[in-house]
């Protein structure tokens, strides 16, 4: 039986030419077999011996032909999407390291579009160090056929297309298609675990350094006691006009021996605390006047202080200790004057933070932060500024045990100090203090808490760090909405003039590239004047005034937040 609709559409158009010759697919019937897939070739013929117009068929079966082209279809499919949901980069390469393919993935990770790199040499992906390396050990495998990656995996740097160095884990397998040798390169990218790497070493030592001195502290406290002891007894014994000036003097030194063990114990978290519960904003505006005389007159200071803010159960001795060792740091920032910002504020660290971070938990905090508008301060003076007896500042200038007292003290409270900082931008510490509070919420509650609403609107999200940017737009996507990124304000402005439906920009304030979050807000609305803009930055309040020259019309997000904050602050823009 014959698909007749079909065959009656091929009659209308063969008959009226003799020359045609048709190809297509048709249904049969057959007896005992079942419905097949044809494929059909028609044209007219001439009979031959009373000249009539004749149709002359030639049927070919293709029902298995057809059935492993849907499964091959299919199989393609299953791939693709695979290769698209894969958080890894997954790249393949023919023998002479030509790109064949390249995830969605890839193009997060490096930077490159496919269309930059399907077609050119692998050797584009790498550092120019690995590009020799790569061919050496292509002629070594092909010759020798030893294997120093393929089913082995090792650690490498690729070159991103901004020209930096991004870690990965290369897993590379071989296969063959027609004889030909193919490789395929899977790449995960260790970016942050490198930092965590290297944070928890920091932790490592850091314990390391504070249980040593702890031990010596606690024996330097009973040599100074018993010196400091005798020492007072000779006082109270000499009569020679010179010998109690010597013994004043000596008694000194003892004196300073004592402070030091004690900023020694307390970096080492072995400190006597004695928590109760403080009101931080009461706190603040108390020391707030001996700040003022300390830093002297070209420094300003500001206080924002919320007006909801929770009771912290912490020793407040300690936070004064702590809030005037930061603001001598800030001053000695600030050489020729400046801002000092003190902001107080409840905080909640989600798990996505605190898995950035060692010896972290999620829940809620109050945080104290302190902000200058100084000289900031370098990535490799801020990885190391914890650390006991670290300074930038001249020989006598300081002990460089400030801030090691004051990250001894949040630990040991169980609490958390953070810093973000930026050369020539300055400084912000925050100190993150477990609330006393009942209605705090606590990180097992957090993760029983409804998700945040959801939206749909497309965003655009300028970030210059990787890591924040890939958590930034995960977050996002998670919440429902269409999602483009940017590492830079210029390429953000391009985006926004190729694109008119972007309805929210999601900028970091302090980014390379020559634009301020502020500088691409303000081009942003005039591109689009109906544009909603949400910044973020690490510095507490008060620390956009150097990048963003005082400007405040724009919503700003506080660095670290968490998704409900994100969640929150772009529904109430949006809508």
């Amino acid at each position: 039986q014959w698909d007749q609709p079909v065959l009656r559409d091929l009659l209308e158009r063969i008959l009226p030419d003799n020359t045609t010759v048709e190809a297509f697919e048709a249904k049969m019937k057959i007896a005992g077999v079942g419905e097949r897939s044809m494929l059909m070739n028609a044209r007219q013929i001439k009979d031959g011996v009373d000249g009539r117009n004749l149709i002359l068929l030639a049927a070919e079966d293709i029902t298995e032909t057809e059935q492993s082209r849907r499964e091959l279809e299919e199989r393609e499919a299953r791939l693709s999407a695979i290769l698209d949901a894969a958080p890894e980069a997954i790249i393949t390469i023919n023998q002479q390291g030509i790109v064949s393919s390249y995830s969605p993935a890839s193009a997060t990770i490096l930077g490159y579009t496919a269309d930059e790199v399907i077609g050119q040499n692998i050797s584009m992906l790498m550092p120019e160090s690995h590009q020799r390396h790569h061919d050496e050990y292509m002629s070594h495998y092909l010759e020798t056929g030893e294997k120093k990656v393929i089913g082995i995996g090792r650690e490498f740097a690729a070159r991103h297309k901004t020209g930096a160095e991004v870690p990965i884990r290369l897993n590379v397998a071989e296969f063959w298609i027609d004889d030909a040798r193919h490789f395929t390169g899977i790449l995960h990218d260790l970016t942050e675990e490198v930092k965590r790497r290297s944070a928890l070493q920091r932790a490592q030592k850091m314990e390391a350094v504070g249980q040593l001195t702890g031990g010596l502290a606690h024996d330097f406290n009973n040599l100074l006691t018993v010196i400091i002891g005798n020492l007072e007894l000779l006082e109270m014994q000499t009569g020679n006009s010179r010998k109690p000036e010597l013994l004043n003097e000596a008694l000194e030194a003892a004196n300073l021996g004592t402070k030091l063990t004690t900023q020694l114990l307390a970096f080492s978290r072995k400190q006597t605390l004695e928590p109760e519960v403080v009101q931080l904003n009461q706190l603040v505006t108390s020391i707030r006047s001996i700040l003022a005389r300390t830093l002297g007159e070209q420094i300003k200071i500001a206080t924002y202080l919320a007006n909801d803010l929770h009771p912290t159960l912490t020793d407040p001795g300690q936070v004064e200790n702590a809030l005037l060792n930061l603001a001598l740091n800030a001053r000695d920032a600030m050489p020729d004057g400046g801002m000092l910002t003190i902001e107080t504020k409840n905080v909640t660290l989600d798990a996505d933070y605190a898995a950035t971070q060692i010896d972290v938990e999620p829940g809620s905090y109050v945080a104290l932060s302190v902000t200058d508008t100084g000289t900031g301060m370098p990535p490799e003076v801020i990885e190391r500024v914890f650390e006991p007896f670290f300074t930038t500042k001249g020989v006598g200038s300081g002990s460089g045990l400030g801030l090691s007292m004051v990250y001894g003290f949040a630990k040991q409270s169980g609490g958390h100090v953070a810093i973000y900082s930026e050369e020539g931008r300055g400084t912000t510490v925050t100190l993150y203090l477990p609330p006393a509070s009942t209605d705090a919420v606590t990180g097992t509650e957090m993760a029983n808490l409804d998700l945040p609403e959801k939206g749909n609107e497309t965003i655009l999200v300028v970030e210059d760090d990787p890591g924040v940017r890939r958590l930034t737009v995960t977050r996002l996507e998670g919440l429902g909405y269409n999602v483009m990124a940017a590492d830079n304000g210029p390429a953000a402005i391009k985006m926004l003039r190729g694109n008119k439906k972007i309805d929210l920009v999601l900028s970091d304030v302090v980014m390379p590239g020559g634009m301020t979050g502020f500088e691409v807000a303000d081009q942003a609305l005039e591109i689009n004047p109906a544009l909603k803009v949400l910044l973020a930055t690490g510095y507490a309040s008060g620390g956009e005034m150097r990048s963003g020259e005082g400007r405040t019309k724009y919503p700003i997000l506080r660095k670290p937040y968490g998704l409900r904050d994100l969640a929150a602050a772009l529904r109430e823009l949006l809508e």
